[in-house]
């Protein structure tokens, strides 16, 4: 069996969001099996960055044997010169090729991923709601009033989650975001966004578990700030309470606040997670598998962790597919806590772009036992996406 040509698609979601095109890769084989995976770079700038990046690995890899997942990742990392200097949009390239071949692999070996990464520890994951303040419906709403966020919160709950997470500190007004800043917040603003969180807690009650999700938007200090004040609302943990650059800031902000941070959307390969791993920085990882390095890395990465005592949470933002690839992840790892449903998977745009409309019920996804990673992306999103081939 033998690679013939690499498809990519740009999916077409207007309306969700400013600006939301998934980039989804099917690798081609000279039996007729075909194998999906995805970059992780669905908003925010780079889409054309990893599209070339993307074209340029994918000539790599015609006529190679796409059994032979290792041996590809190391040519990427070693034959590249740019993989040994990291970088979101090269190793978002990697982690959509080397997601399809593994369900490629799946695929010919008639099993699914979780087979072949050591078989199920468990049949099913807990998940949670993530991102109320674009509500928790069929549409996007940037929520300023608490009581939306409580309504949002009860529609989650009343749904079988039980769990939620919140950005209180993201939507400013109708469709402005706020922006990050040096200083200290203001006793206002705080209360601003204490009330959004305690419409929330009031909602989901003192038994259900609350994230509190920061996008990188406050520093140590503000951060340490609000979480110290705050803390009587019982945060289950904190996620990406500062930029992710710094080990050492998060540690500051751990010992400061004496909460468990979470953090590792933004950053790609066990190298990069390795100093918040071994000084245990961070209580829970999250590793998008369209961002780090694909199945290959992101089993390395959690496998890490876990001789550290710490969780991994993925971050799964993005098209079906990335879904179902955290799903069969989830289903091996010992260290797996919990899967993130983003409301952008609510939208039917996101659910009639998958082949298998996977949904969790009460609050709990199955994982799926069909071959490789168990999604494809329908017909009709392959359709009306941008696409490109390279062969």
């Amino acid at each position: 069996m033998k690679i013939t040509s690499v498809d990519v698609f740009q999916l077409r979601w207007f309306g969700l969001m400013p600006a939301w095109h998934p980039i989804v890769v099917r690798i081609n084989t000279d039996t007729g099996i075909s194998g999906f995976g995805e970059a992780g770079i669905a908003y925010g700038v780079g889409t054309d960055g990893t599209i070339g990046m993307i074209t340029n690995l994918a000539k790599m890899i015609i006529d190679a044997d796409p059994l032979q997942t290792e041996k590809i990742w190391q040519q990427f990392y070693q034959q590249t010169f740019w993989a040994k200097g990291g970088g979101t949009i090269f190793y978002a390239a990697v982690s959509a090729l080397d997601t399809a071949l593994w369900d490629i692999k799946g695929k010919f070996f008639n099993t699914p991923v979780y087979q072949l990464l050591g078989g199920k520890l468990r049949n099913q994951i807990r998940a949670y709601a993530s991102q109320l303040q674009f509500d928790w419906n069929d549409k996007v709403h940037f929520l300023t009033d608490p009581k939306d966020y409580a309504k949002a919160a009860e529609r989650a709950v009343n749904q079988g989650y039980s769990a939620v997470k919140v950005d209180p500190f993201m939507v400013i007004n109708n469709h402005q975001l706020r922006q990050v800043k040096h200083g200290l917040l203001t006793s206002q603003a705080m209360e601003k966004y204490a009330d959004r969180l305690r419409a929330i807690r009031q909602t989901i009650g003192p038994d259900r578990e609350l994230i509190l999700e920061c996008h990188a938007k406050l520093t140590a200090n503000s951060a340490s700030q609000f979480i110290k004040k705050y803390h009587e609302l019982n945060f289950y943990y904190v996620e990406e309470p500062c930029a992710p650059m710094n080990p050492d800031t998060m540690t500051a902000i751990k010992d400061a606040t004496g909460e468990p941070l979470a953090s590792g959307e933004r950053i790609s390969t066990r190298f990069r997670f390795e100093p918040f791993i071994k000084d245990r920085a961070l209580s829970v990882v999250q590793p998008d598998i369209g961002i780090c390095g694909g199945i290959t890395e992101a089993k390395k990465i959690c496998d890490m962790a876990d001789t550290n005592d710490i969780d991994v949470q993925f971050h799964v933002c993005g098209s079906p597919i990335v879904t179902a690839v955290a799903l069969q992840l989830e289903a091996v790892i010992p260290n797996a806590l919990i899967h993130e449903h983003h409301e952008i998977s609510l939208k039917s745009q996101v659910r009639s772009s998958a082949k298998y409309d996977d949904q969790p019920v009460n609050g709990y996804f199955q994982v799926p036992d069909r071959p490789g990673i168990g999604q494809e992306l329908s017909e009709s999103a392959m359709d009306e996406a941008v696409q490109t081939r390279i062969e």
